[in-house]
This record gives C-alpha cells, sequence and structure tokens, in this order.
C-alpha cells in the first residue's frame, strides 16, 4: 500500500500525483513502464520529504530504499578520516537514489533544497527488477549516463580552468533543465541554479571568491545574464559551451 512520509510539507502532498502524471516520469527509472508494472511499483512505493540541508542517509548507513528524485536537488559527498569532504556528484530531478544489491550507502546524500523523494521498498524493487526488464534496462541506461558524467566530471576536475569549471557546470544544469522539460537545449535558455555559490565552490574545488569573480566575469561578457541570486539567463547555448571548452554538438551529456 502506497503511503505518504508524515513529514511532508502541506504542499508537497498536495502536489503528489499519479505515477502516469509524475513530472520525472520520461526519465525516471520507470520511464519505459506499461500500466501494470506501473501498478506493481505503486505498490511498493512510498514519498519521502526532506529540508535544505538534512542528510538523506550517512555513507555506510544501511539503505532498506531505493529512490527516484522528483525535485529538489541533493549532493553526493565523502569524507575522509580527517575531516575533509569532497563532493562527488549533484542529484537532479529523476536521478537515482541507491544500489540494488547493495546494503550500505557509499556517499553521504544531502538535500540541497527542499528535496520530494518517490521511494521504493529495495527487497520487492530488486524482485521486480527480476521479472520486469523494463526497469532493468532503464536503470541500466541510467547508470550508464552516470558513468558518462563522472568521466566528463574527471576531464572538468583535472583539465579545465576556473571559468571553464564554471561554465561547464551552468551547461549541465542547462542541459537537464530543458530536459525536464522536454525542450533542447539550444538558443537562449533560463534557468534557476539549484546550488549557492558555496556550494557550487565545493563541488568544482574552487574558493568562494573565485566562483564569484568568474561568475562576475560571464556576466560582463554577456555569456549569461543574472536575475537576482539563482536566476540565469544563457543568451546563446553554443557560446555557453565555447565558454566551457566544449562543442555544440553534444560534448557534455544530459
Amino acid at each position: 500500500m502506497t503511503y505518504i512520509n508524515r513529514m511532508l510539507a502541506p504542499e508537497l502532498k498536495d502536489s503528489l500525483q499519479e505515477c502516469v502524471d509524475c513530472p520525472i516520469r520520461h526519465r525516471a527509472v520507470c520511464a519505459r513502464c506499461e500500466s501494470e508494472e506501473l501498478d506493481a511499483l505503486d505498490r511498493v512505493k512510498y514519498y519521502r520529504s526532506f529540508q535544505a540541508g538534512q542528510t538523506v542517509v550517512w555513507s555506510g548507513d544501511r539503505m532498506d530504499f531505493v529512490a527516484s528524485l522528483v525535485s529538489g536537488v541533493a549532493t553526493l559527498t565523502q569524507t575522509l578520516e580527517d575531516g575533509r569532504t569532497q563532493m562527488v556528484g549533484l542529484l537532479l530531478p529523476s536521478d537515482f537514489i541507491g544500489r540494488p544489491g547493495r546494503d550500505r550507502a557509499p556517499y553521504n546524500v544531502t538535500a540541497t533544497t527542499d528535496v520530494l523523494m518517490c521511494c521504493f521498498r529495495k527487497k520487492p524493487f530488486e524482485e521486480m527488477m527480476v521479472r520486469t526488464p523494463h526497469i532493468g534496462q532503464r536503470l541500466l541506461e541510467m547508470t550508464l549516463d552516470e558513468l558518462d558524467s563522472a568521466r566528463e566530471w574527471m576531464l572538468l576536475l583535472g583539465r579545465k580552468n576556473a571559468r571553464e569549471k564554471i561554465a561547464s557546470l551552468l551547461a549541465i544544469v542547462a542541459r537537464r533543465d530543458a530536459a525536464m522539460h522536454l525542450r533542447k537545449a539550444k538558443g537562449k535558455l533560463s534557468l534557476d541554479l539549484p546550488l549557492t555559490r558555496e556550494a557550487m565552490a565545493d563541488y568544482l574545488g574552487l574558493t568562494l571568491e573565485t566562483v564569484s569573480r568568474q561568475m562576475s566575469s560571464l556576466k560582463r561578457d554577456g555569456v549569461i545574464e543574472l536575475q537576482g541570486k539563482r536566476h540565469v539567463i544563457v543568451p546563446d547555448f553554443d557560446r555557453l559551451l565555447e565558454e566551457a571548452g566544449d562543442d555544440s554538438d553534444g560534448g557534455l551529456p544530459e
């Protein structure tokens, strides 16, 4: 029986929809499921919400669920023994959390903004993967996309300068935002940044001052326009890709 976590904010309760109307349906792990398969998933799913700054799961914790991120943004971080922390991943709507077959979380997962997750009890979900090829196939696709993104991020951190890093992050967010709204990432785009400047600095391995300076530089050169603290307008997406050091025909994964 599907249930809703009692901690859900009223506005999030009101926004919950049936699977067929879900805002991430076309990109989530259930994207290829037929109606009967969605009904089976519905019987093992539940919703959970987290406020910005809350930890979803700690590294090493036992996980009895896997989940799709419905709304909001979360980060994956790894902490070393001496307390140093590195952000190793960014979770956006439709991204998958957890790994079937693994009992414990490999990373800390923290809500950067208010987050809503569609969770599946792990054991029934693993059993469904065996019976339902559509789920396994889609999860494989998502895993390979995540691998491509990780390789791209290795290039970004290892070889790109500060300006290229900022432009690359903006391009990644712009692509995902366009994909969620069933649009192509081209021409003029607008988006809301899911990260604060401080979080961007942590993720990119830069100082806060460098992030602010490079954002101002991109604005001054007409690559982006800024409205408030988070809203960004990209007048020409190809120009942004040039600043990121990527070609305009798809150098970054969606």
